[in-house]
């Protein structure tokens, strides 16, 4: 993400003083149910969603995980690289290309 979009969304909650509010417990409770709206756009039919709809959900899930990210201190490319280095020895190309078994039944 962009850093003008990080301090934007800094910006927001500042000006606000939401970040009386931005524990690590609410934020995940918060990052959890912007993700079940997200999830509540392909309810009833994966096919014919509507995509502004699903773009504005998508979106409060990244305010809420960078909201997560601050609070804790933490760089979103630290730990997501990390994460995906164990994914990659979780899911090696050659048994997991094509296929959706979870890492432990490859």
């Amino acid at each position: 993400m962009r850093q003008e979009t990080v301090d934007r969304i800094r910006r927001f909650s500042e000006d606000r003083d939401w970040g009386q509010f931005h524990t690590p417990t609410n934020l995940a409770k918060s990052i959890s149910i912007e993700a079940g709206e997200l999830l509540e756009c392909f309810q009833w039919d994966d096919q014919n969603y509507d995509v502004d709809h699903v773009k504005e959900e998508l979106a409060d899930v990244i305010v809420c995980c960078q909201n997560m990210l601050d609070e804790l201190e933490l760089d979103v490319d630290e730990i997501v690289n990390k994460k995906m280095d164990m994914n990659e020895m979780k899911y090696p190309i050659n048994k997991a290309k094509c296929n959706a078994i979870k890492y432990n039944k490859l």
